[in-house]
């Protein structure tokens, strides 16, 4: 070592030490943290999601969180999976939902509007309240799928049925 060369204070050498042991594992404790924090919104958030869809179709939510800068509204993403022929009956959401379409292809028609196919990499809007009277399968032997986003106020119902 040159002459010239400062080692650092012992002190200063040990903080540094511990920074490195700790941080890898506060990392994996926030790791294993994370799903069961999801795990534990996924509890709460289900029974506000879909359940009535045909036989063969899932609605798993993906993600939800508070919107910081609009009080008392939350975002909320959800994957729906349709079998083969599967469809969710007429029903509307209390706030605005975009879907992006993932897999397959997708028969839409919102109350008034015109029946639409939408196909992978596509993505329609619902405004609020529109009645979703077509959302289905366009396919009898492939499965869909579309990630959901929901914008919607604090401990609403997302889905609701219609007779």
């Amino acid at each position: 070592m040159p002459a010239d060369t400062t080692l650092p204070p012992p002190h200063d050498l040990r903080l540094l030490s511990l920074a490195l042991v700790a941080a890898p594992g506060c990392a994996l404790a926030v790791a294993k943290a994370i799903p069961l924090t999801m795990d534990a919104a996924s509890t709460v958030l289900m029974p506000l999601c879909s359940t009535a869809s045909s036989p063969g179709s899932s609605v798993e939510v993906v993600a939800s969180y508070p919107l910081a800068d609009i009080a008392g509204k939350r975002v909320t993403v959800v994957r729906v999976v349709y079998g083969p022929g599967a469809f969710t009956p007429p029903h509307r959401h209390p706030g605005t939902v975009t879907a992006y379409i993932t897999k397959g292809e997708i028969r839409s028609q919102l109350g008034g509007g015109p029946l639409e196919t939408f196909t992978v990499g596509q993505s329609f809007f619902e405004p609020p309240g529109a009645t979703h009277v077509v959302s289905a399968n366009a396919s009898t032997t492939e499965p869909a799928e579309l990630i959901g986003i929901f914008v919607a106020d604090e401990g609403a119902q997302l889905t609701t049925y219609l007779d």
